[in-house]
């Protein structure tokens, strides 16, 4: 059984979604921010990052959204969550979400989290100043050249659409002009309609 450790307004609905759209049995444990339990003992006994997700297996814990998302994709292949059989077209999934994962959300961090790069409030605020052109700028180059069809990959639903999903609902409190998103925006409504989406996010809202 696996166990999905999670905060509701995170990355970590990327995986839940996944997990969802796999079929997957699994348990979930919230992880209260407002109580900063990612920073309990409890918790960093399991991730000692000190984040979401964590996704607890039978073989150990695995971290980091690309790296889960390709674990659900792998470990329930027969969903087809990802092109697993072109490794080409595989490379090109990974280094999409390892794009949301290492340069948009890191973008987006800057509007909350700026300590985790500077002491200075002068810094800080600048930082947090940059957030719309940043993050903007990262959802451009998706709007312009990643996004290649009704899904990020084309014509069918993968792993990479979940994670697009889940930072693209952050847009608004970036301020980033979403009258330059259009497909974006329509990726997200269409993805926001998915069954498994809405278990996921009605899951994570109720717990």
């Amino acid at each position: 059984m696996l166990t999905l450790y999670y905060a509701p307004g995170t990355c970590a609905l990327a995986t839940h979604i996944a997990l969802e759209e796999a079929g997957a049995e699994y348990d979930t444990v919230r992880v209260d921010f407002s109580r900063t339990e990612q920073r309990g003992a409890d918790y960093l006994k399991i991730n000692p990052k000190g984040r979401v997700p964590a996704l607890v297996t039978e073989h150990g814990v695995l971290t980091e959204t690309p790296a889960l998302l390709i674990y659900v994709a792998e470990r329930y292949s027969n969903e087809g969550l990802a092109p697993l059989d072109d490794a080409f077209d595989l490379a090109r999934a990974q280094a999409f979400t390892s794009y949301l994962c290492a340069t948009v959300h890191v973008a987006h961090a800057h509007r909350m989290r700026g300590h985790r790069w500077a002491d200075d409030p002068a810094a800080i605020a600048e930082m947090k100043r940059k957030v719309p052109q940043t993050v903007g700028a990262a959802f451009q180059l998706i709007e312009d050249g990643m996004l290649e069809g009704p899904f990020v990959l084309g014509d069918r639903f993968s792993v990479c659409d979940a994670y697009l999903f889940t930072l693209a609902q952050w847009l608004e409190a970036d301020g980033v002009d979403l009258s330059r998103l259009p497909r974006v925006i329509e990726h997200r409504r269409r993805i926001a309609q998915r069954e498994a989406v809405i278990t996921a996010i009605a899951a994570e809202s109720a717990e």
